[in-house]
């Protein structure tokens, strides 16, 4: 029974069976402890060290041989009372850091998230929010641009892409087809430099800044991802396809 209590307070096994065995016996050596506690001798002064550390065993020396005894039961209520005042000041410690922590969580959570957008209220926000983000630094990289967007969706698109040069970003952008008046309006564009590729069949994706954006023009909709690692691996792709496009 004492000996689950003695666990429940912070003794290990091997520290319970020494200090009960150390009670029963008295003043006395380490080979009558390994006898009498059953612990091997490899681990005796370690867990001693331990016991000794907590107040609960003392030693001395008699003609060069150390003997150890358990110091009185109450003790135990001490070695309580050091465990609350320790545990006190741990909480105080972590409460100073608490805020670091949260916000480490938070930035975690933030660095990577998929969110759909849809319509064009949806899409307008999207694309905004994006913008807002960059800075004169960023280059934003565009694949698979297609025309056969709605009138509502081009005039927006003719709003941002305004927006985006009077802020002085720059954009690089591969279309699936020249023969279109959108390629021909926004090669006009400030700040824009524009390629094709006619094999490029897939969605509109765009890199900006941290976000990856993947567009549905038809419906209007868009999937944006925020993580760094995808964000790189698009950024490769759209790489490799630059330096297979024409001018």
């Amino acid at each position: 029974m004492h000996e689950s209590i003695l666990e429940k307070i912070g003794l290990t096994k091997g520290e319970i069976k020494v200090y009960i065995t150390l009670l029963k016996l008295g003043e006395t050596t380490t080979g009558k402890i390994i006898e009498g506690a059953g612990i091997s001798s490899g681990k005796i002064y370690e867990i001693l060290d331990k016991l000794i550390k907590k107040g609960l065993v003392s030693y001395g020396l008699k003609e060069k041989t150390k003997y150890f005894t358990a110091t009185h039961p109450s003790r135990i209520l001490d070695f309580l009372k050091e465990k609350e005042e320790e545990l006190k000041e741990k909480e105080k410690e972590i409460q100073e850091i608490l805020p670091r922590l949260i916000e480490l969580k938070e930035k975690k959570e933030e660095e990577y998230s998929v969110t759909l957008y849809r319509g064009l209220k949806g899409l307008k926000s999207a694309i905004y929010e994006a913008l807002n983000d960059l800075t004169r630094e960023d280059v934003i990289l565009v694949s698979g641009v297609q025309s056969g967007k709605s009138e509502a969706q081009n005039i927006l698109w003719k709003q941002w892409n305004k927006e985006r040069a009077r802020k002085r970003i720059k954009c690089k952008l591969i279309f699936s087809d020249r023969n279109t008046q959108y390629y021909h309006s926004l090669k006009k564009v400030s700040l824009t430099e524009v390629r094709v590729l006619s094999s490029l069949v897939f969605s509109t994706i765009d890199v900006m800044g941290k976000r990856v954006m993947i567009f549905n023009n038809k419906e209007p909709s868009v999937i944006v991802i925020i993580n760094e690692e995808i964000k790189k691996k698009f950024t490769e792709s759209f790489e490799s396809l630059w330096k297979m496009a024409k001018a």
